[in-house]
């Protein structure tokens, strides 16, 4: 996308180089990372960036301010996962977007639940140090700089509690291929990596189990996806609806209010035209020109690319799905082993009145879906990160 950063990279490009960059990583993390990563990094224009950033905003802020979205939106919450004492603004959103021929970004999707945000700026600092790239390149956003984008998140997840008692929640997390992101965020912040099923409920309070102590959980930084629980078919040990004495840094509801349930309330220039299925009268005839994704779930599960009608005409509740006007994402990333798509997360935490993009998460690849699950048997594709100029 910075053509000549782009030749630049691809000339002076080396295997060894990309092994010290794999190295670095693994090192930093203290454990090896299970999804492939690529060669390389991708160089943005800083217009391009703080566009796809202006976009989410002005989406979210939308969503927010349009009363018969969040009616609807809080009625989507299943009653069985509906969390007390909900907020007003969602802590952590996501916004993807893919770019067309023209270079122009277009919403992927949208969702208010955290993602990699100690991860991806570490994920760039190994990049720079392997490759020894141009110090003018930034890959935080708004000037922000990696002290203050820590002390940023670390206020947004401890708040003002003892690191002890807030703790990263999430199931089997030493399971997770997010791990890596979980061990830098410990690292970061203090606080506990915590199991689901380790949480016990007395009363109206929460603890975890420490060396034969149960600690007191006074703030939880929720990475439960609730699509999981229920694929598992997990009973938590204590009762999401009751009402606890416990803070939430990131509120549970939002991975429903803020989700590709809020595609069809978009009106937007860089969002591409969705419905819900059972809102139809009928089906397009052009289904090859569609995305059917079902409306919670996660890493791609159940998206179909140009669905045929005998997967759609099985579907009971088509409340639960939503089609998407497919777009033609180009592969602009010029790599030696040809163009390359790229999907561009920009991260956002709310502070005051509105989001503010924090950085971003690049994915690669060729294929129709570009998730880390659907790259791994290629070559400068997979995880990467974003730097602007």
């Amino acid at each position: 996308m910075i053509p000549e950063m782009r030749r630049q990279f691809n000339a002076d490009y080396t295997p060894e180089k990309y092994n010290r960059f794999l190295q670095l990583v693994e090192t930093g993390c203290g454990m090896p990372v299970t999804f492939r990563h690529s060669e390389t990094p991708c160089f943005f224009p800083s217009e391009l960036i703080d566009r796809m950033a202006g976009y989410g905003q002005e989406m979210l802020l939308s969503l927010l301010g349009y009363p018969a979205y969040l009616e609807a939106a809080a009625a989507i919450v299943p009653s069985e996962y509906r969390v007390a004492n909900p907020d007003d603004k969602p802590l952590f959103v996501q916004v993807d977007f893919g770019l067309t021929e023209s270079g122009e970004p277009k919403l992927v999707e949208i969702q208010g639940f955290p993602s990699l945000y100690f991860y991806q700026p570490f994920l760039a600092e190994c990049y720079v140090e392997a490759y020894g790239l141009d110090p003018r390149l930034q890959s935080l956003l708004g000037g922000l700089t990696s002290e203050g984008h820590l002390q940023l998140l670390r206020q947004a997840i401890i708040g003002d509690h003892d690191p002890e008692n807030v703790v990263l929640l999430e199931i089997d997390p030493y399971q997770q291929k997010t791990l890596p992101d979980f061990l830098l965020t410990e690292r970061a912040c203090g606080l506990k990596i915590v199991s689901l099923m380790d949480v016990r409920q007395e009363g109206k309070r929460l603890f975890y189990p420490d060396s034969g102590r149960l600690v007191p959980i006074e703030r939880i930084y929720n990475r439960v996806i609730v699509d999981e629980m229920v694929r598992k078919r997990l009973t938590p040990p204590f009762d999401f609806r009751a009402d606890l004495d416990v803070e939430w840094a990131g509120h549970p509801d939002w991975y429903y209010k803020i989700s590709k349930f809020s595609l069809p309330y978009l009106k937007h220039t860089a969002v591409p035209r969705t419905s819900f299925l059972d809102q139809l009268t009928r089906l397009p005839d052009d289904l090859e020109n569609y995305v059917l994704k079902p409306l919670f779930s996660f890493a791609g599960i159940g998206v179909r690319i140009g669905p045929e009608r005998k997967e759609i005409e099985p579907i009971t509740d088509r409340s639960q799905y939503i089609l998407q006007e497919r777009m033609d994402f180009a592969p602009l990333i010029e790599t030696p082993h040809g163009p390359t798509k790229a999907e561009i997360r920009i991260m956002y935490l709310w502070q005051g009145e509105k989001p503010v993009a924090l950085t971003s998460l690049v994915r690669m690849g060729r294929g129709k879906m570009l998730g880390v699950d659907q790259n791994r048997d290629a070559e400068w594709v997979g995880a990467s990160a974003g730097f602007m100029l």
